[in-house]
């Protein structure tokens, strides 16, 4: 027994060393961000900001946040850098410059950077390969319904966090026989860990009551009863914060039919791409949810749902929502905390008014209606 109990007591001190990095960047941002400051940008009293605009409606959404960052006199300089596979504008050259940017700022804001289907010789796609380089394997997506606006279910509040350096988007390809693919799905107990304590302790840290693991260990019993497993050994070291498990398909029937029951989500990559935007469709879709993806050092704030909504480039009509709340998100990481309540505040205002909304919330304003709302909604002191 004192064998078994020394056992678990080293086990535990690993679990605790491994996720220290990654709860240190999402817990105690600010000292970490002030210190790798430039001299320069601290005595100014101004954070420089990563920023890559992206594909799609991607550059219209960022010229919405700097509109209400410039109009909320927010102390934020952005480092801009385009990165696109579809314009041709990606080379590893320009990642390294934005890998670069990021060691210096720590924090970014990022539009969806779009992946061609076609195969052009590399299987990793640039945003792939950026989310490797910074080691983002943590991605958050807080679904929450937005006062005002009515959808089939409301007043929902659940997070999925999704771990996304591995499983089935390790870029791990091949033609085995003439009309056979392999695709190799990655799960190793390094990374399964990891991810499970990070969501344990976002469930400590932000008051939450139960961690479900989602997978789909009854058909790949050695990759996802992997995952499965040390779930339930971190589950051991949270005993305050109820576990449970779900397979991935029942899981998104019981999202469409009672979400109430959901707290906090932790599951495998590719189950969280499709769950992030199953959950962003309960509450108004891809244009109201915010996410944000970190590393033990980085943290990248983004759209929850990544679309790059191409067949709305140029036509004014993208809901600014998901980005202005992403990025107040990030000034809340960077311990802005007035700038980003008076920022979501002023969202949330417009959106509960009602009279100011976008398209995929059924109105009829413009992009720019809802951006010039959001900032005389502004309470600037």
């Amino acid at each position: 027994m004192a064998a078994l109990s020394a056992g678990r007591a080293a086990a535990a001190g690993l679990l605790r060393a491994q996720s220290l990095g990654a709860w240190r960047a999402l817990g105690t941002s600010a000292t970490l961000l002030q210190q790798a400051q430039a001299k320069s940008h601290r005595a100014e009293g101004t954070f420089q900001v990563t920023m890559l605009p992206g594909d799609g409606v991607g550059p219209e959404l960022m010229h919405a946040v700097k509109e209400v960052f410039k109009a909320g006199n927010v102390p934020v300089i952005f480092d801009e850098h385009h990165l696109s596979e579809v314009q041709n504008t990606a080379s590893e050259e320009k990642l390294d410059r934005v890998v670069d940017s990021m060691k210096e700022s720590k924090v970014a804001l990022i539009g969806k950077i779009h992946t061609p289907m076609e195969y052009k010789g590399d299987l990793a796609s640039y945003d792939m390969r950026l989310r490797r380089k910074l080691d983002l394997f943590a991605n958050v997506v807080h679904v929450k319904s937005l006062s005002g606006y009515q959808t089939r279910h409301n007043n929902l509040d659940l997070v999925i966090i999704r771990e996304q350096t591995e499983g089935e988007y390790s870029s791990l390809e091949h033609e085995s026989a003439k009309g056979v693919i392999e695709c190799l799905k990655i799960i190793t107990r390094a990374k399964s860990q990891r991810i499970a304590k990070f969501a344990f302790d976002y469930a400590t840290k932000k008051g939450r009551a139960k961690v479900t693991a989602v997978h789909k260990a009854n058909i790949m019993k050695l990759g996802d009863g992997l995952f499965l497993q040390c779930c339930k050994e971190v589950a051991e070291l949270y005993p305050k914060i109820k576990f449970d498990t779900m397979i991935i398909d029942n899981c998104c029937m019981q999202l469409v039919q009672n979400p109430y029951q959901f707290d906090v989500l932790v599951m495998p990559n590719l189950y969280g791409n499709i769950v992030d935007n199953l959950a962003a469709g309960l509450v108004g879709g891809a244009g109201v949810v915010p996410g944000e993806s970190y590393s033990a050092e980085y943290a990248v704030f983004e759209m929850g749902a990544r679309h790059p909504f191409a067949q709305a480039v140029g036509r004014n009509i993208a809901n600014p929502t998901a980005m202005l709340l992403s990025a107040s998100n990030m000034l809340r990481h960077l311990n802005l905390e007035y700038h980003s309540n008076m920022i979501s505040d002023a969202v949330k205002k417009v959106i509960k008014g009602g009279k100011v909304r976008t398209a995929d919330m059924g109105g009829y304003s413009t992009s720019m209606d809802f951006t010039q709302a959001v900032i005389d909604a502004l309470e600037v002191q």
